[in-house]
């Protein structure tokens, strides 16, 4: 008798990662002094350039110009970040942390953070530790960094885009433009990628492959698409290893 077919198990549903709500600025925990630190990184590195002070003015006025402001506890005063040298930072985010104590603002530097005139506040290095001495040596930067780790955080900024609407983002930008602009931007950066390839600079490549996974995360978004539902497909179709031959 024919034994009937076994019905496939379906796959299991992934559970997609619990939302975090914007948080209200109104809920920093400022500290007895009314400051909380705020740890200042390069939004393209994640190198961390300064850890400096707000308070909330400052924080205020930060979101509102997109630069940073801090509070100089050797002054007690406001201060803009390049006012006076031009080696402003212009704000790409702001969270808090899980205790709301403690804020770090990623930022785009238009020149060293440090007033010595170095890149970074952190280039003294401890001894004993073997230090990054220079931009190159960046895990970002060497291209060391997990792939996964890097799209998981991206879509985590294009969410966080998408619910916030910041002005002068250009994720915003897409958004607002709607389904047909991240659709054309979509092709336009895959035939870049395919004009890049048939040139010798692998530079100019990888750009361009950076560029068109940007934009497919954007689109992801637009559509409801979560990475998780991706990873799932992908792991779907993922074929086991073939067993090794036994020699006869």
């Amino acid at each position: 008798m024919t034994q009937p077919t076994p019905e496939p198990t379906p796959a299991p549903t992934p559970t997609p990662a619990p939302a975090i709500a914007p948080v209200d600025p109104a809920a920093v925990a400022w500290g007895p002094d009314g400051l909380a630190p705020a740890v200042v990184q390069d939004a393209r590195t994640g190198e961390v350039l300064t850890l400096a002070w707000m308070n909330r003015e400052s924080l205020a006025r930060t979101l509102e110009t997109g630069q940073t402001w801090f509070w100089s506890r050797s002054r007690a005063e406001l201060w803009h970040k390049g006012a006076t040298s031009g080696n402003t930072q212009r704000v790409t985010g702001v969270s808090a942390d899980c205790d709301r104590d403690a804020l770090v603002v990623q930022v785009e530097p238009a020149g060293p953070a440090c007033h010595t005139g170095a890149r970074t506040c952190f280039h003294a290095p401890l001894r004993g530790v073997e230090p990054v001495t220079s931009a190159e040596d960046h895990p970002v930067i060497r291209g060391t960094w997990d792939l996964g780790e890097a799209i998981d955080g991206l879509a985590r900024t294009i969410a966080r885009r998408k619910a916030e609407l910041p002005q002068g983002s250009y994720t915003t930008y897409l958004f607002q433009a709607g389904l047909d602009k991240v659709l054309k931007k979509v092709g336009e950066e895959a035939t870049e990628v395919v004009i890049a390839a048939k040139n010798p600079d692998d530079d100019a490549l990888v750009g361009e492959l950076a560029d068109l996974v940007y934009h497919l995360l954007v689109l992801m978004a637009e559509r409801g698409v979560t990475p998780e539902q991706l990873a799932l497909r992908l792991r779907q179709r993922r074929r086991p290893d073939p067993e090794p031959t036994q020699p006869a």
